[in-house]
């Protein structure tokens, strides 16, 4: 799994853009919150897409804030930690958090957009 770095506002624009193209996943996570480490060591060992179908980004809570803060706003969802956010066609197709995030959860919402 490579992690793309999330760590300007106009990152934020181009993952936007680009989920025209191929779903963009964003990872908000806490460097101090065990459950966050799980959450994300649980998708890199179940991960099971290539870039081509999901990209990957990571955004470090603690260090970007303000970038966090910026993604709740702009997909109009709740700030929550550790959280994943499925963005496709500009959109928040998909909000998980804690232990709901999982590969599969991401493979079904995948799924069904494709079968729409």
């Amino acid at each position: 799994m490579n992690w793309h770095p999330l760590t300007s506002l106009q990152e934020l624009n181009q993952i936007s853009e680009r989920s025209y193209q191929v779903p963009c996943l964003i990872l908000k996570h806490s460097t101090r919150c065990s459950i966050s480490f799980m959450a994300k060591f649980r998708l890199e060992s179940d991960w099971a897409f290539s870039p081509e179908v999901v990209e990957p980004y990571y955004l470090d809570l603690i260090a970007f804030r303000e970038i966090s803060a910026a993604v709740a706003e702009r997909f109009s969802v709740h700030h929550e930690s550790p959280q994943i956010l499925l963005i496709k066609d500009g959109e928040c197709v998909l909000d998980a958090s804690h232990l709901d995030i999982t590969v599969e959860e991401i493979q079904e919402v995948l799924t069904s957009a494709e079968e729409v």
